[in-house]
Parts: structure tokens; C-alpha cells; sequence
């Protein structure tokens, strides 16, 4: 049994009514009234929770037409003794037979419903409504048919969930936009003053210059250069005699040495300190363990070492003369600024997910939104089927599972995802129209890039909603350029904690803390036979 499908269906339906229609294209039947008859506006009531109540009349024309189609469509598959099948049965005789199977107003009850598939949806665009989820007559279609006359005008009342508007709250005091200005807090890493001192030791090094030392006399140290001629071996036995001759491509001809800590494979700078020009060193080396030739990671080898030339190699300081080398009329400050910008930046994109929080936390109370019921049900709906899931695949017992699954339950699981939901949704329309207001977009490139890698990791043979997919990368990279946005036009406070300064000893009293109260939630759940919000998220 697939418990996610079972769950799924289930939950939706909990808040089927026996009112709900579905709304189906204009149809012929409201127009030919439209052409006879001046039609009456319809009545808009907004309600609470971003609901209308609609009252759509409907002319005198347009009852009797709905009615004559319901009974022309109905004559040609009813059998009633007397009556040819697919002949015209007086509306009195199809009433009597329809009655007689339990179905009173029948008739009058599919015309009603045939009025409101085909004026709910022409309203809505009329009045610039936008629906989420379904509509739904306010006066069941059965209750409804007692008061119907066909000929004769009728309203029809229709309630239904409709797509919020925002209100922006008024700006921050000095700030010209209600989402400028944002304030929070987050906490990252401090900067990395390492990668730092590496990163202008690497560009140091890209500058360094080269000055011949002709005293032949002259004893290689750490810092100078040369040029050397090297042949290997692999090391005997012994370790220290030379074995098998090298592949050429471990040995060369002027090969360029840099005498320096960490540079090469151990042993061979350590190997030329104190050599000279023209002398020739016996130097044993250990080949790297991730070296990409597998038969040489990690063996010991021998190398014949000769001392072409030697070289004084100069690593320049970081001053005003040196920052315009690197870039016409940058100083070492300004050197300095960019580089610490850019390994901070750097950085930062790990805990881009913490100041995003805070900044959707600042944006939420910028704005108010109603949500409406309906979006909040539909998304309670997929989290309490996906934790039905995934109570299963974490060893639930399919019995237990089934106990779970009730009304009452998921009503319980509703109102405490609630408040979430909200919130999602409200950063979720405000960020779309941050966007909008600021023209925000991300280039077709960058979204072919994830399209791409999602190709890839997909393979050949698994298929997916392409469009679908494509619309979700693009939402998602547009929000995460509007959080960029939003972050350089905030002020918010970061926190810098350095993780190894973290007491251990109270992080792992904090955690058991924390199992003890999910463990005493859950009992608590269990008894009830509800399951407890902490443990869904």
C-alpha cells in the first residue's frame, strides 16, 4: 500500500462540500440572455480572509434557457413508458420521474448548477477577482431550486477564496520604501583572517621577480629559485637505492623549482637546500597520496637532481606602487578593502540561509496579508500526507498510521502548521512583488545552468514536468536576487561566533534537553492521537 498516495487522497477530502461545482468555460446559454436582456451587475462583498461573497443575477432569459438545455439533454437518455427514448418529454414528466427516484427539483437543480458553471467564472474576471481553490453556492443548489422559476430572474450567491493584495505598511522613518531598511539579526563565522593572509600571499607571489645569481658559489636557501635537470627512479628496497627507472613524465629537463614549504612532493626542496650550480644531488622524495597516477601515489622514489641555474626571487610588499601593478590606481588600502570584500563575500554564501531568515522575518512585519483558507488547507493537506509518509518510512506501524488518519487529526495538524503557512505565503507574495516594483529578473543563462544540472542528475530515463521545473528555478533564483536585494538596502546586525568557542559540555546538555522534551511531546501525541507539530518540521 503507498501510504503518501493513501494520505493524499484522503486529506483531500476533508472540505469537499456537496455545494462545490466546477467552473467550466462561458457557455452559449448565458450569452443569448446577454443578447436579450440588459444584465444587472453583480454584488461584491469582501469578507474576512481574503473571501468574497458574490450575488450574480441572472435575467428570466437565462433561467428558462438553462432550463429547456437541462430538459432537452435529459429527454434524449431517460426511458419512461409512453415516451419514445429521444423524444420531447413534457418537464411536468420528467419532474414526476426524477422525483420518483428521490430526486426532487432535479430538473431545476442541474439548471442551477449549469447557471453557476457558466456565470461564476465570467464574473470573476469581470470584477478583476483572481480564485484560489474552488467556489462554492452559499445556498445548496437543492435549497436553492425551491425559489426557482424558470423565466424568472434569480441570484445566485457564490462564496469564494480570492488571491490577496498586499498592504505595505508605512516606511521605515528615514526610508522612502515600505521594505527598505529591514532590521534582524544572524550569526556566521568571523571573518577568516587566514584565507585572508593567503589570499594577498598568493597574489604576493604572482609578482614576484627573478634575479640570476652568477656567484657559482653560491648555496641554494629557502626563497630562491632554479632551474634544475631531474631523473627518478623508483626507490629499492632498501629505500635509499635507486630502482626501476621513472616514466619520462616523472623526470625532466629545466624544470622550474621554487624553494618552498609545501610546494612539491616532500622531500625535494629539503633535498636541493645548500646545493649549488652544476652540482648534482642524490634526493629520496615520497610521491603525494592523491597524486592522479595510482601506480606512483604514495611510493618512494630517487632522484638524480642537477643544478642548472639559481635565481635570487623577490616577493614584493604590499604598497601603493605595488596595489597600482596589480590595477591602475589602486592603493594597498583599496587592495587590501577588496580583497577582504571578497573572501568575506565569500563566505558569506554559507550563511546566506540565516540572513535570508532574518530578512523574511523583517519583510513578513512590513506587510499585512490575509491569507485564505483555502491555500492554508491545501498546504496542510500535502505537509500532513508527506508526514504520514514519512512516519512510515521511520518504522510507524501501518496500523498506528491508519489511526492517524482522520479529520479530526489533520484539524488538529492544521491549526498548528497555521502559523507558518502564513508567514511562508506573506514572504512568498512580497518577495514577488519586491521584484516587480524593482525589475528584479534573472538572466535565461543562469537559469539554463540549473536546468542543465537537473537534466544530469535526472538521467536519461527519468522523466519530468520540464515547464513545471523550469518555472520553480526561475521563482527560486528571482527570490534569492531579491534577498540580495533587500539585504544591501537593510541594516541588519550579524553576530559573529566562532563555532570551536561553542561549550560542548552545554551543547550536549542543550541536545539531550531537547530529545527528552520531543520524546515527552510525542507520548503526549500519541496518547491523544494527534501528532505533534515539532515532530512533523
Amino acid at each position: 500500500m503507498n501510504f503518501r498516495r493513501a494520505a493524499v487522497a484522503f486529506v483531500l477530502t476533508l472540505s469537499a462540500s456537496s455545494s462545490a461545482f466546477t467552473v467550466l468555460p462561458h457557455q452559449s446559454v448565458y450569452r443569448h440572455a446577454a443578447s436579450t436582456t440588459e444584465l444587472q451587475a453583480a454584488e461584491v462583498k469582501r469578507l474576512p480572509g481574503s473571501a468574497v461573497e458574490i450575488e450574480i443575477p441572472v435575467p428570466g432569459d437565462a433561467t428558462k434557457a438553462a432550463y429547456d438545455k437541462v430538459v432537452t439533454e435529459l429527454s434524449k437518455t431517460i426511458s419512461i413508458p409512453g415516451f419514445r427514448k429521444g423524444s420531447k418529454i413534457p418537464p411536468p414528466v420528467l419532474e414526476q420521474a426524477m422525483s420518483a427516484k428521490g430526486g426532487r427539483n432535479a430538473l431545476k437543480v442541474q439548471a442551477i448548477n449549469e447557471l453557476t458553471n457558466q456565470l461564476v467564472e465570467s464574473t470573476l474576471k469581470e470584477q478583476a477577482l483572481e480564485p484560489i481553490g474552488q467556489p462554492a453556492l452559499t445556498i445548496p443548489p437543492e435549497e436553492l431550486a425551491d425559489s426557482y422559476t424558470p423565466g424568472e430572474p434569480l441570484t445566485l450567491p457564490v462564496k469564494c477564496d480570492v488571491w490577496p493584495e498586499i498592504k505595505w505598511h508605512d516606511p521605515i522613518e528615514g526610508q522612502e520604501k515600505a521594505y527598505t531598511g529591514l532590521t534582524g539579526t544572524y550569526s556566521r563565522k568571523p571573518f577568516d583572517q587566514e584565507k585572508m593572509n593567503k589570499a594577498l600571499s598568493d597574489l604576493k607571489e604572482r609578482y614576484a621577480t627573478l634575479e640570476p645569481i652568477s656567484d657559482t658559489s653560491h648555496k641554494l636557501q629557502m626563497g630562491d629559485a632554479c632551474t634544475v635537470t631531474m631523473v627518478g627512479y623508483m626507490a629499492a628496497e632498501d629505500g635509499v637505492s635507486k630502482g626501476e627507472p621513472l616514466p619520462n613524465a616523472a623526470s625532466g629537463d629545466n624544470v622550474e623549482v621554487v624553494l618552498g614549504e609545501g610546494r612539491y612532493m616532500e622531500g625535494l626542496v629539503e633535498g636541493l637546500i645548500g646545493a649549488t650550480v652544476g652540482e648534482t644531488k642524490l634526493i629520496s622524495v615520497s610521491f603525494p597520496e592523491a597524486l592522479r597516477d595510482k601506480s606512483l601515489a604514495g611510493k618512494r622514489a630517487i632522484f638524480d637532481v642537477t643544478v642548472e641555474e639559481a635565481s635570487k626571487r623577490s616577493v614584493p610588499e604590499v604598497t601603493d606602487e605595488f596595489a597600482n601593478t596589480v590595477r591602475a590606481g589602486l592603493t594597498a588600502e583599496g587592495l587590501h578593502a577588496e580583497l577582504r570584500k571578497a573572501i568575506d563575500e565569500e563566505d558569506a554564501k554559507e550563511f546566506a540561509p540565516a540572513r535570508n531568515q532574518a530578512l523574511m522575518q523583517g519583510l513578513a512585519d512590513r506587510l499585512e496579508v490575509e491569507v485564505p483558507d483555502t491555500l492554508i488547507t491545501n498546504q496542510a493537506r500535502e505537509k500532513f500526507a508527506v508526514m504520514m509518509s514519512e512516519m512510515r518510512d521511520n518504522g510507524t506501524a501501518d496500523e498506528e498510521i491508519k489511526e492517524l488518519i482522520s479529520q479530526e487529526n489533520f484539524l488538529k495538524y492544521k491549526d498548528v502548521v497555521k502559523p507558518q503557512i502564513e508567514k511562508d505565503f506573506k514572504v512568498s507574495m512580497a518577495t514577488d512583488e519586491v521584484a516587480r516594483l524593482e525589475g528584479i529578473t534573472v538572466p535565461d543563462f543562469q537559469v539554463e545552468e540549473q536546468m542543465e544540472n537537473i537534466r544530469k542528475d535526472a538521467g536519461k530515463d527519468e522523466e519530468f514536468d520540464e515547464k513545471m521545473i523550469r518555472a520553480k528555478v526561475e521563482t527560486t533564483l528571482v527570490r534569492n536576487a531579491v534577498m540580495d536585494w533587500l539585504a544591501e538596502h537593510s541594516t541588519l546586525e550579524v553576530k559573529y561566533e566562532d563555532p570551536e568557542e561553542f561549550d560542548e559540555a552545554l551543547m550536549e546538555q542543550l541536545a539531550d534537553g531537547s530529545l527528552e522534551r520531543e520524546k515527552k511531546l510525542a507520548e503526549e501525541s500519541a496518547a491523544s492521537g494527534v501528532v505533534d507539530a515539532e515532530v512533523v518540521e
